[in-house]
């Protein structure tokens, strides 16, 4: 195993060590530690905090994350045009998932659950082909669901093999790709600021005066917030624009009255998924992406916490993954990953223990059972959800181009290169929407990600120019990179 003994890689050596197999054979045994009296104490990672800690700290997970949570669904229920009723229902479907996965993650049974403190959440990366599969009528929400449970089972069988994988993602890769996701994401969040596509009264200076509003309160927050304020700064916006927008008579909360205070959340709610080939090969080439992120942010959790990250740990949460797609597909939602503002959060609070994490789990679950609340969520309108869009998307963008700055320019100008042209190739379909409307309909699900072309362009080119890394390098390569984007 790779042991460098420079000072300035002893962050990225440490945790390309953790994850190295013959750490530790116990996890348990090798991060115990021992009492004054000579009884084994526990890891703060495994202490469990009195209740009403526990419900504080996990409920402070559940605001830093609820609006990147509930985005997803908002986002692919736009795209199709769903009723506000449906939205609600993804809202609810999503929570409920994101809470029971969580739980798996953090508790742990069997071969699932990598037991650190990490919430889960809908991925991001995966949006931009949902929407590209929401835009075929051919797929629509069953053709998504069919390739979320395809990639989840894909992404449980695969997990094995990451160490393989990682050599096909260093940080030229990942940055670009983060990159590509975030700046395509941005047509989304300029699509709400204007009042939703579709809207007769798009662009609207009231809309966009709301979406002001919103991103000036983030912004404000941000730099003169403390602490909590500040991690929840994306969530205070919202809520400041929506009583804005309240005000000025511009929300509607038509059905809320008949919505029920409790409903459980039913498996297959808009009927059986289609299994698209393509459409499971586009999705599962978006989870390889996820994997690699979540390596990253598992090992720098690992760092966080000082718990060292062996290789089965590692298989066991990125096999979490797989299976929280897989019952997301089955639950009427999307892939699931680690969040990042959380992997942050943890970091800025000191807070260790997984338990916490796990009442956060636990929080989410019992909000997906509530579907009045779930409908005020899915009242929020477009505009105000834009001004939040542009900062959180953004943020992804600016991930990716901090991932990058990781990248070595000076000795190997290829990668000037391969960033380039997997960006440009990446952002094709952003600039003109019709590039390939020639190309043979079969090819429609490819060639309608501008996501998965990147991401392709991204792991060719750097193959062709700078060829594969050996397995300690990669690993090192990811740490460092998942690191510099937390920094």
């Amino acid at each position: 195993m790779h042991r460098s003994a420079a000072p300035q890689d002893s962050e990225a050596s440490a945790m390309t060590r953790a994850i190295d197999t013959s750490s530790a054979t116990d996890t348990s045994s090798a991060t115990d530690t021992s009492s004054a009296d000579g009884r084994t104490a526990a890891h703060p990672v495994d202490e469990i905090l009195p209740p009403w800690r526990l419900l504080a700290l996990g409920l402070q997970h559940v605001l830093v994350m609820y609006a990147g949570a509930v985005a997803v669904p908002l986002i692919i229920g736009g795209a199709l045009k769903l009723p506000k009723e449906q939205i609600a229902m993804l809202i609810n479907a999503d929570l409920f998932v994101c809470g029971l996965v969580t739980l798996i993650q953090a508790v742990g049974f069997w071969r699932f659950g990598i037991r650190l403190p990490i919430m889960m959440g809908v991925t991001f990366a995966a949006v931009g082909p949902m929407v590209a599969m929401a835009a075929n009528p051919s797929l629509g929400l069953l053709g998504i669901y069919g390739a979320v449970i395809g990639s989840g089972i894909f992404a449980m069988v695969a997990a094995p093999l990451v160490g393989r994988l990682l050599r096909l993602f260093p940080p030229v890769v990942t940055g670009s790709v983060i990159a590509i996701i975030g700046i395509s994401l941005m047509r989304v969040g300029v699509g709400w600021a204007g009042g939703g596509v579709g809207n007769p009264r798009f662009g609207d200076p009231a809309f966009l005066g709301v979406a002001a509003f919103v991103l000036v309160t983030i912004l404000a927050l941000m730099k003169h917030g403390r602490g909590f304020v500040r991690n929840v700064a994306v969530l205070l916006g919202l809520v400041a624009g929506m009583v804005l927008a309240m005000a000025l008579g511009m929300v509607s909360f038509n059905g809320l009255a008949e919505a029920p205070w409790v409903a459980p959340v039913r498996p297959f709610q808009f009927g059986l998924p289609v299994f698209d080939p393509i459409a499971i090969l586009t999705m599962s080439l978006v989870m390889i992406v996820v994997m690699i992120e979540s390596t990253g942010m598992f090992l720098a959790v690992g760092d966080m916490v000082g718990r060292p990250v062996t290789r089965e740990d590692l298989v066991r949460g990125l096999r979490t993954d797989g299976l929280g797609t897989v019952i997301g597909g089955v639950f009427n939602t999307f892939p699931y990953t680690s969040f990042s503002q959380n992997v942050g959060l943890v970091g800025v609070t000191g807070v260790r223990s997984r338990w916490v994490c796990a009442a956060g789990g636990l929080i989410l679950l019992l909000l997906g059972l509530l579907p009045k609340l779930a409908h005020v969520v899915a009242s929020v309108p477009a505009f105000v959800l834009g001004g939040a869009g542009l900062v959180m998307f953004g943020m992804v963008a600016a991930t990716g181009v901090r991932i990058l700055s990781q990248v070595d320019y000076a000795n190997r100008r290829e990668n000037l290169i391969v960033v380039a042209v997997s960006i440009g190739v990446g952002l094709i379909l952003l600039v003109s929407d019709k590039f390939f409307s020639q190309m043979p309909s079969f090819l429609s699900p490819l060639l309608h990600s501008g996501i998965l072309l990147g991401t392709l362009t991204a792991v060719a080119l750097n193959w062709y120019f700078n060829g594969l890394a050996t397995g300690d390098r990669a690993r090192q390569d990811v740490a460092a990179a998942a690191h510099g984007a937390e920094a």
